[in-house]
């Protein structure tokens, strides 16, 4: 009998802690208030407006020949704010033989799709329609949808890797 009563009270409590955690209580509309002061609505930045510095470092740099040049390791800022370059290390390996250049932000061109590589791959696909098994659901399709906070990689355009290497590197001072 003390086992029932303890599980029932849990369910219990297990059902009523989602409606606890509610954070706004319902809007009434039986008594409007009669004047109200509005605030301003929150800025917030529409997602192709801008992106975010935080997943720009990192990103991959690629010439036109889709061959990869390095990665971004710093950007830049002047002292208003705006992008006044942006560093890509090249070469090394886990950070160590890096050549870092610095390039203007004019000269990279950010792509949202993926990198197009020269390996071609064959797939086969069958579907199957649910009139064939009645008994079996229909099949679906799901499409995973990327973040716009962030391009999928630059390019810059007419130059190789060994160009880059030979550009002067760029220090921190």
């Amino acid at each position: 009998m003390r086992s029932k009563l303890l599980l029932g009270g849990l369910l219990a409590s297990v059902m009523i802690v989602p409606a606890l955690a509610q954070s706004n209580p319902p809007a009434s509309t039986a008594n409007p208030p009669a004047a109200t002061a509005t605030a301003p609505a929150p800025a917030s930045v529409s997602q192709s407006a801008a992106w975010r510095s935080s997943k720009l470092i990192g990103l991959n740099v690629y010439n036109d020949q889709n061959e990869k040049l390095g990665d971004i390791s710093e950007i830049l800022l002047d002292k208003s704010g705006k992008v006044g370059g942006i560093v890509i290390g090249v070469g090394g390996f886990l950070g160590m033989g890096q050549h870092d250049i610095k390039v203007d932000m004019a000269k990279l061109k950010f792509v949202d799709e993926p990198v197009r590589t020269s390996a071609t791959t064959t797939t086969t696909t069958t579907t199957t329609t649910g009139a064939a098994n009645p008994n079996r659901p229909a099949a679906t399709t799901t499409t995973t949808t990327r973040s716009k906070w962030y391009p999928d990689h630059a390019i810059l355009s007419g130059v190789t890797k060994d160009q880059l290497k030979s550009m002067p590197q760029f220090k921190f001072d």
